[in-house]
């Protein structure tokens, strides 16, 4: 019966943030107000797009994509960091864990490869202007977001079992705010090798891969651009894809520096590293509609009109 809980344990305890205990409630405040701006930014950007006939095209359907997912990463964790914070529910199901740690890991790869097929909507738009609308057809958006989502799905779900078969006897405590792959892992007594191996090279060589095909695109972009006899007509070419590259670099630029410091970064103290996650997985959400609504005039023009439209029905 022992080892039968020990492979079916009922539920894991979430530490929180060790060694700032006394400071959960202040840190829950910031937290908590950047996950009302996720949400409600989000929610607008997607309202937006859905209603506004001109936004139906292939760059803001993927940006569409890009809201629902960082929907559901921020939702995937931060609710959970504000009960642990505040109301000192630290107490998460193994089910409730693997179903966490698949979501955390499952929007991260979705992510990756949506900011990919952004790139490849900038790459046609900036250096294949006249084939646009041939070659980005409704029909191609369709299969590349679903590619997207078999592929994420494929590569998060092996981890889901491997968690699955190990046995958890010896501790329950998972020092850190929401449930990751390695840090579940290392709760086994048992060998975690294939866990480590697979959770630390397969994802990364996926993002990997996607980074590198990103900066080949943007090679070909800056090459076009700069091929262009107009200052002006480069400056346009450019602003098109200001937006998308502050984005690439809020995402990926916390996401490998989190990945080497928690590798390499022994010297740490683990409260940052735990501190410096939680930012990762709750500012890219709230940061990327307002990324978009600023520096893109079409959804500018969009959000200023909705609300001028409602000023107007209010004083009516």
């Amino acid at each position: 019966m022992n080892n039968l809980s020990c492979y079916n344990p009922t539920s894991f305890i979430l530490v929180g943030i060790p060694g700032l205990e006394k400071f959960h409630i202040w840190i829950g405040i910031p937290f908590c107000v950047i996950y009302a701006v996720a949400i409600v930014g989000n929610c607008i950007l997607l309202y937006l797009i859905a209603v506004e006939q001109s936004l139906h095209e292939p760059m803001f359907i993927l940006l569409s994509m890009l809201a629902s997912t960082d929907l559901i990463l921020s939702t995937t964790t931060v609710p959970k960091l504000l009960g642990n914070l505040w109301f000192g529910s630290q107490e998460i199901t193994f089910s409730g864990c693997l179903s966490q740690m698949f979501f955390l890991h499952f929007s991260f790869v979705v992510d990756s490869a949506i900011l990919l097929a952004m790139a490849f909507d900038r790459y046609v738009a900036i250096c294949s202007p006249l084939r646009y609308n041939t070659i980005l057809t409704p029909q191609v958006i369709v299969k590349i977001m679903v590619s997207i989502i078999v592929r994420s799905f494929l590569v998060i779900l092996p981890v889901v079992f491997l968690l699955k078969r190990l046995p958890y006897c010896k501790t329950l405590v998972i020092p850190h705010t929401y449930c990751e792959h390695i840090g579940v892992a290392r709760l086994s007594s048992a060998d975690i090798s294939i866990n480590i191996w697979y959770g630390f090279s397969v994802p990364l060589m996926i993002v990997v891969s996607d980074v590198i095909l990103i900066a080949v695109s943007y090679i070909f972009i800056l090459r076009a651009v700069f091929l262009l006899s107009s200052q002006g007509a480069r400056q346009k070419a450019l602003s098109t894809c200001g937006s998308h590259v502050c984005v690439i670099l809020m995402f990926y630029t916390p996401a490998f520096f989190s990945i080497l410091a928690h590798r390499f970064g022994h010297s740490v103290p683990r409260n940052v590293l735990i501190l410096f996650a939680n930012l990762y997985v709750a500012i890219p959400p709230a940061l990327n509609p307002v990324v978009y609504g600023v520096k893109t005039k079409k959804i500018q023009d969009k959000f200023l009109l909705l609300f001028s439209f409602k000023k107007t029905l209010s004083g009516l």
